[in-house]
């Protein structure tokens, strides 16, 4: 039974993830998320497509032989994006390395010296922290601010 609800948190936080990260090209080339991210949502959208086409063709053709196979496949279409979401739930959760712990906090600090209000910095921040911060830093910070970094 616990493994179902790890398995539904992961699902929960994948979501929420996915709706938070922030999809600038600046982070593309440091972070897999907006490339997991964009086969997640491509996924979401075709794969039951592909899935009922799979198997509605063998019953069009009265291919009764070939329907474990399509069934297979079909189970296999619709796991692609829920494994993507998993992905990004556990990714979500998963501390900073040390150094990305440290840009973390180099955000934050200047976001807060800019005047804007934020919650207190974590101590060890996690990767659902850092898209907040991101999502932040785009926002609020100017684009001189964000040149150290990017």
């Amino acid at each position: 039974m616990s493994n179902r609800i790890g398995l539904a948190h992961s699902l929960k936080d994948g979501q929420k993830y996915m709706n938070v990260w922030p999809m600038r090209k600046e982070l593309n080339a440091i972070f897999p998320e907006q490339r997991i991210i964009k086969a997640t949502r491509f996924g979401i959208k075709f794969m039951p497509a592909i899935a009922a086409i799979s198997v509605l063709t063998q019953m069009a053709f009265e291919n009764h032989a070939a329907m474990p196979q399509a069934v297979v496949i079909a189970l296999f279409a619709l796991s692609l994006p829920l494994q993507g979401i998993w992905w990004l739930g556990n990714r979500s959760n998963t501390r900073l390395p040390p150094s990305l712990a440290s840009w973390y906090h180099e955000l934050h600090q200047k976001i807060i010296e800019t005047g804007c209000a934020l919650e207190p910095a974590k101590s060890r921040p996690r990767y659902k922290e850092l898209a907040h911060i991101l999502n932040r830093a785009f926002r609020q910070l100017d684009k001189s601010a964000l040149d150290r970094w990017f």
